[in-house]
C-alpha cells in the first residue's frame, strides 16, 4: 500500500520539447509540461473542454530517455509523484509550484 500514498498517473500531449540541464554533479534533470484534457457536458447540455496544465521534472537516464524520445505534441503517459516547492524568482518574490516528478513514461501516438 506505500507505493498508492503519492502516485500520479497522468495521459496528455506535451506543450513543448523536453529541456534538461546537466548539474554540477553530473547528474541530467528534464523538465516539461503535459496538458490534460477532460470533456463534459453542463447542465444546459453544452458540451465543455477543460484542459490543465502539469508540470514534470524527470533525473537522471529517465531525463536523458525523455529528452530524445518526447516532443512537443506527442501524447504521453506518465506516472510519477506529486511534490510542492517553493523559490525565489529573479525579483526576490517568493514562488510556488507543484511537479510531477516521472518515475515510468509511454509515449502513446
Amino acid at each position: 500500500m506505500n507505493n498508492l500514498r503519492n502516485r500520479v498517473q497522468l495521459i496528455g500531449n506535451l506543450g513543448r520539447d523536453v529541456e534538461i540541464k546537466s548539474l554540477d554533479n553530473g547528474r541530467s534533470m528534464a523538465r516539461a509540461s503535459i496538458a490534460t484534457r477532460e470533456v463534459y457536458r453542463n447542465d444546459e447540455g453544452e458540451k465543455n473542454i477543460d484542459v490543465q496544465w502539469h508540470n514534470l521534472v524527470a533525473w537522471g537516464k529517465m531525463a536523458e530517455m525523455m529528452h530524445v524520445l518526447c516532443k512537443k505534441g506527442k501524447e504521453v503517459a506518465v506516472q510519477g509523484k506529486l511534490t510542492h516547492r517553493m523559490y525565489e524568482d529573479k525579483d526576490g518574490v517568493t514562488r510556488y509550484t507543484s511537479e510531477i516528478v516521472v518515475s515510468e513514461f509511454m509515449l502513446i501516438n
